[in-house]
Order: structure tokens, then C-alpha cells, then sequence
């Protein structure tokens, strides 16, 4: 059986629009419900500046409260040597680095131009990862479409990520539709030019966001150019708070339904994973979506009553 990984991202790239400042031990909570639906790796949140992220002010706190999490690798996103740091003395060396292939989006993002980004992370990288020890995931953001610019030029793309790719070896790039407005064809045709550009020297995974509802398709599409692994929000969870329009993530529950009705193995546990979703629907200030939950759990795998014979 073929098998894919999906990576939960709801307890930070989910929960950091909420407006409503979540409970520690609330999301200790979500995360603990997720980690027991089966999710092998998951954003745990972000170590960055209260000001620019309120959502994220307790990380500290939410890293010491989750103690270890056996057999899941805690990724959590940095902007810079301060974060990664702060990361590193919490016991994280699984780190994120996002870089807008926008100038627009990256200087919305994070006040810089990408040319600046890009030398932030060589800096970053010089100071505390000079031996290459670290995991290090770079999300391109807005690698097919900017709220900004629109579609993005796929050639400006490639050269951005040709001198992100040179640093060093060993990355993981997210090939990142910020805003949700990615076309299929358009995500398959650019991830295979990176598979074959870049695949000996790194690794790739999908982001996605559904706000136009080619959520699922844009995931088959970057599946069926060799991609293996995708990040997911628990319940649909999220949206950029530096991207005007976007909306949530593709919900983790509709993926992990949609590779299990074609005979791929995900290793998560749907029944869990709605449960974390209530959780996660739950919060207040949050707002869900995804098919899945809607769906009877009968239908929803594909046993009992066939789909054709439903209506």
C-alpha cells in the first residue's frame, strides 16, 4: 500500500489568527488529542514575538507543558537567530524558516524585502547551526499566487529557490499556497520541476489553503508529481494574518479521508482525529471548515452504504 505523511499544523498556523487568546492548557490539550490520532510530526507553534503573534505568547510554557512526545518530530517556526535559539534551550531542534518568494507578501510578512530573508537565514544558519545538525524547513510562502502580485512567475520562483537551495543541503521545502488560489495544474507542473531539480539535496512537502475549494485537488495534483508529504489543519483551522483573503487550511480530516478512499496509508485514526476536532471547533474566535466532519461516518470511508447508491 502506498503511503503518504500528513503533517498537523493546526496548533500554529491554525491557531495563530484566532483573535481570542487560546488557554495554554488548552492547546497542550489539542495537541495531546492529535498526537494520539497518529500525526508522526506537527507544528507545536512559534517562537516569535508576542507583538507581531499574541496567539503565541505561552510557547515557552506550551513546550514545558507537552513534555516529550514520543516518537513525533515537534517542529515549531522562527524568524530569526533570537526564535531559534529560544527553540533550542526549549528542547526544539526541529525549526521553520519561512521566505515569501513575494517581495509584497515577504515585506507584509516580515517588514524585508526576500533578498533580506535570504541573507537572514545564512546568518541564521552561520550562528547557530554551523555543524548542519539541525531540521530545517524553509516554507516558500506564496510560491504560486500572492494576495499582492497575483499568480506567480514560476521561473522568479525557481531562481529564488535556487539560492535558498545553495546554503546547504538537507532542506525541507514547503511548497506553500498561501492564499489558497493555486491551480492544479500549476501546483503538479511547478512540483515536478522542483522534484527533479532539487530532490537529491531535499526534501518537499505541500502546503495548501482551500479558500477557492481546490484544496484536495491541488493536494492530488502535487501527489501525483511524486510529493509525499502535506500539512494539514485539524477542523480547517486557519488562514495568514499577512495575507488579506486567505482562508483556512486544508483540514487534515479531509485528507486523511481522501487518500484512505484511494487505498493510501496516512497512520492516522479518523475517529481520534474528529474527536481532536471538536476541540479545535470549539474555540472561540475559531473558524472551521473542511467536508469531512459533515460527512456520517459510515459514508465517510467508504464502508457500509456505497457512495453511488447514497442518494
Amino acid at each position: 500500500m502506498d503511503k503518504v505523511e500528513i503533517v498537523e499544523v493546526g496548533p500554529r498556523d491554525g491557531l495563530q489568527i484566532i483573535p481570542q487568546f487560546v488557554p495554554t492548557a488548552t492547546k497542550i490539550a489539542m495537541i495531546r488529542a492529535l498526537v494520539a490520532a497518529g500525526f508522526k510530526r506537527m507544528e507545536l507553534g512559534s517562537f516569535v514575538s508576542p507583538k507581531a503573534v499574541p496567539q503565541m505568547a505561552d510557547m515557552d510554557e506550551v513546550v514545558a507543558g507537552l513534555g516529550p512526545l514520543l516518537g513525533v518530530r515537534g517542529m515549531v517556526l522562527v524568524p530569526n537567530s533570537i526564535g531559534a535559539k529560544r527553540a533550542i534551550a526549549a528542547g526544539i531542534t526541529d525549526l521553520i524558516f519561512v521566505i515569501s518568494m513575494s517581495d509584497s507578501h515577504n515585506r507584509s510578512n516580515v517588514r524585508r524585502p526576500t533578498d533580506a530573508s535570504i541573507e537572514d537565514l545564512r546568518a541564521m544558519l552561520a550562528e547557530i547551526d554551523p555543524d548542519k545538525r539541525l531540521k530545517l524547513r524553509i516554507g516558500l510562502a506564496t510560491t504560486f499566487h500572492c494576495p499582492f502580485e497575483g499568480v506567480m512567475d514560476e521561473g522568479k520562483v525557481f531562481a529564488t529557490m535556487e539560492r535558498i537551495a545553495a546554503l546547504r543541503d538537507g532542506f525541507e521545502f514547503s511548497l506553500s499556497d498561501t492564499t489558497g488560489m493555486a491551480m492544479p495544474d500549476h501546483v503538479k507542473r511547478f512540483s515536478k520541476r522542483c522534484l527533479d531539480a532539487f530532490g537529491s539535496r531535499a526534501t518537499f512537502c505541500f502546503h495548501g489553503h482551500d479558500t477557492a475549494g481546490y484544496g484536495i485537488a491541488n493536494v492530488l495534483a502535487a501527489w501525483e508529481a511524486g510529493i509525499k508529504s502535506f500539512d494539514g489543519a485539524v477542523a480547517g483551522l486557519g488562514g495568514c494574518p499577512f495575507a488579506p483573503g486567505a482562508t483556512g487550511n486544508i483540514a487534515s480530516e479531509d485528507m486523511v479521508t481522501f487518500f484512505h478512499r484511494m487505498g493510501v496509508d496516512t497512520g492516522i485514526d479518523i475517529d481520534r482525529l474528529l474527536e481532536a476536532g471538536k476541540i479545535a471547533a470549539s474555540l472561540p474566535g475559531a473558524v472551521t471548515s473542511g467536508h469531512a466532519r459533515a460527512i456520517p461516518r459510515q459514508r465517510l470511508m467508504g464502508d457500509g452504504v456505497p457512495l453511488k447508491d447514497a442518494a
